[in-house]
């Protein structure tokens, strides 16, 4: 049996999640999938048979558990986990879906992190803390993605990026290789359009779109 995991969220990602969640393993750190955590929950609810308890209920009844924010907002995402710690709830160890291809000995994944089915992680890559990558995206060599990004459905990153806290990249949306030394990087907070194809380095905050991407709306710290 695995180490009991909440996960923080009973929408359409939660959902997904759970239906593999007790299956993923990571560093040899197994999960049992306890339930949700909404806090709009009465307490008596279920979701795909789980229980979905309020904060203050599933941290009593379950203290020490590992917890995930299955939220799309990386803002949210973040004051939800702050949320669950400050009870005594714990970052869980990644979920890795068994089905995605990965170096894992030479891959770094923070806690909290989640990796969906039919992804490929290769080789010398950094995944910071409560990063969600999502089905059918490609991480390529020497890539480095940090704390709360997010990475939707068919993302491709070709290698030798750096994806600061908080960026959003959009489904489909592909980025070129870097070079050594100098990696095409995604600032903290960025927004990547859905099929966006970005060729040059995006300022923290700033929305870009289109093929190749450009520039829709500059950065602002109002961003994710």
């Amino acid at each position: 049996m695995g180490h009991p995991l909440l996960i923080y969220g009973a929408g359409g990602s939660g959902r997904e999640i759970a239906a593999w969640a007790s299956r993923a393993c990571w560093a040899e750190v197994a999960h049992d999938l306890i339930g949700f955590i909404d806090d709009r929950a009465a307490g008596d609810e279920t979701v795909h048979g789980l229980p979905v308890w309020p904060l203050a209920v599933a941290a009593a009844r379950h203290p020490g558990a590992g917890v995930i924010a299955a939220v799309g907002d990386s803002r949210l995402r973040a004051a939800l986990i702050a949320a669950a710690e400050a009870t005594g709830l714990i970052s869980a160890a990644p979920l890795v879906h068994p089905g995605v291809e990965i170096d894992a000995d030479y891959v770094r994944l923070g806690a909290g992190v989640v990796i969906c089915p039919r992804t490929v992680i290769t080789t010398d890559i950094e995944v910071g803390a409560h990063t969600q990558i999502n089905v059918s995206c490609t991480v390529m060599h020497d890539t480095v993605i940090g704390a709360f990004a997010t990475l939707s459905p068919g993302t491709c990153l070709s290698g030798t990026n750096r994806i600061d806290d908080h960026a959003f990249l959009g489904t489909g949306s592909v980025t070129v290789n870097g070079a050594p030394g100098r990696p095409l990087r995604i600032g903290a907070g960025a927004i990547i359009g859905a099929g966006a194809v970005v060729t040059a380095d995006v300022a923290p905050g700033t929305t870009v779109a289109g093929v190749p991407a450009r520039v829709i709306s500059p950065g602002s710290t109002n961003n994710r």
